[in-house]
This record gives structure tokens, sequence and C-alpha cells, in this order.
């Protein structure tokens, strides 16, 4: 499960060390937690953000947040930076989000 956040015209990604690129927040559920409450978990402590999620959807391999950033509430665990188009230098195939990033800022609209 990852969240694309909002802010305006600009989402949040976090920089991840060990897989050399940018990425959505995101990680697993872990006992007695919704879907959303640990989209909202994961988006705080990797980013150090909160989150206010408006929708969700399934993309076969995992659950997508959409969600509108909210303050920053401490120092996430990787640095972040704020976009308005994806960055060259993606942990993951760009592929991925093509789809994801058109329905999330539609979503936050």
């Amino acid at each position: 499960m990852y969240t694309v956040a909002f802010s305006g015209p600009e989402f949040l990604m976090v920089y991840n060390q060990k897989r050399k690129g940018w990425e959505m927040p995101g990680g697993s559920i872990e006992d007695g937690e919704t879907a959303e409450e640990a989209a909202v978990r994961e988006y705080a402590e990797e980013s150090g953000y909160e989150i206010s999620v408006v929708s969700t959807m399934d993309i076969g391999s995992c659950h997508v947040y959409a969600a509108v950033l909210g303050k920053k509430i401490h120092n996430g665990e990787m640095a972040s930076g704020s976009f308005s188009e994806l960055p060259d230098e993606l942990a993951f195939d760009r592929s991925e989000y093509d789809n994801v990033m058109e329905w999330a800022r539609n979503a936050v609209k």
C-alpha cells in the first residue's frame, strides 16, 4: 500500500536510500489496523507529515490512497521532497505511477 498526497498541484515523495530513488510513502498493515490507518501511519513515519485520505484504488498488486497533505509533525525516517511531476530517479518503475497519478490528482480536487 502507498499514498499519493497533494498540497495544491504538488505531491510529496520520499527518497529511499536502499532502492536509490524517490517513491510514495507506504508499507504494510499491522495487526489491529485498518488499511487506511496503516496508510496514515506509514506516511507519517516515512515523511513526517499528516495526511487526510480521500479515496482508495486497488491496482492489483496493492492499494493506493489519494490524500491531502497536512502539516509536518516530526522529521520522517526518509528525506522528502515536493514535486509537480515525477522525478527521473524513481525507486519503482515509472509505469506503475502512470494511471495512479492522474487518478490521485483528480480525487483530491
